[in-house]
């Protein structure tokens, strides 16, 4: 069991399968995966031939309090083995149903990063949805696991980024990630905004 030294212990289940392909993500990573109380785990670079540990993968999930899933935006949705890791590690009777009660209460967050620029991402848009509307199936899966789904933490217009403005999103990255570790998000004025990383200086209690 592990050792508990901060208010949450963070697990951040990252996917991508052309990691060298994303400044982003780079960064982002470098960020947060050697900060205290994080685990961090590479699904592709851990699970390269699609076997999940699932046993592994629980007993990581019963040990945490905050979950990410971090990774690009595919297609509108998300990575084949994330989502893979979903549908084998979050068993009925375990995650979800009557029984399944062994992630109730943990909060779930979702780390996206997509090149389409923000005023794509609405109604009328060239994208016709919100990226709410495009996170819905993880909103769905906290709701069905009695997870507190948090407004996702969001990267727009990857492809257009200068190098300064990817080291200032990954700075609010392992900010938001810190506090949320050191509970000192006020969530009621985090859920006013459309993603985390809107104004930082309004959600994290100094």
């Amino acid at each position: 069991m592990r050792t508990k030294k901060y208010k949450n212990h963070i697990l951040i289940l990252f996917a991508h399968p052309a990691l060298q392909k994303s400044r982003v993500n780079k960064e982002l990573i470098r960020a947060v995966r050697e900060l205290d109380g994080i685990t961090f785990q590479d699904l592709y670079e851990i699970y390269p031939d699609f076997h999940i540990d699932v046993r592994r993968e629980q007993a990581l999930l019963q040990e945490s309090d905050i979950i990410v899933f971090q990774h690009p935006l595919f297609w509108f949705s998300m990575p084949a083995l994330l989502k893979e890791w979903q549908d084998l590690v979050l068993e009925h009777k375990w995650a979800y149903g009557k029984e399944g009660v062994a992630l109730r209460g943990k909060k779930l967050l979702s780390a996206v990063s997509t090149g389409g620029r923000e005023f794509l991402f609405r109604k009328g848009g060239f994208n016709r949805f919100t990226m709410k509307e495009f996170l819905a199936p993880v909103d769905q899966l906290a709701y069905l696991c009695g997870m507190d789904y948090l407004p996702p933490f969001v990267v727009h217009g990857t492809h257009v980024l200068t190098e300064s403005e990817i080291a200032g999103h990954a700075e609010d990255y392992a900010a938001i990630v810190t506090a949320l570790r050191d509970d000192r998000v006020d969530l009621d004025a985090a859920r006013s905004f459309p993603r985390l990383n809107a104004r930082l200086d309004e959600i994290i209690l100094k």
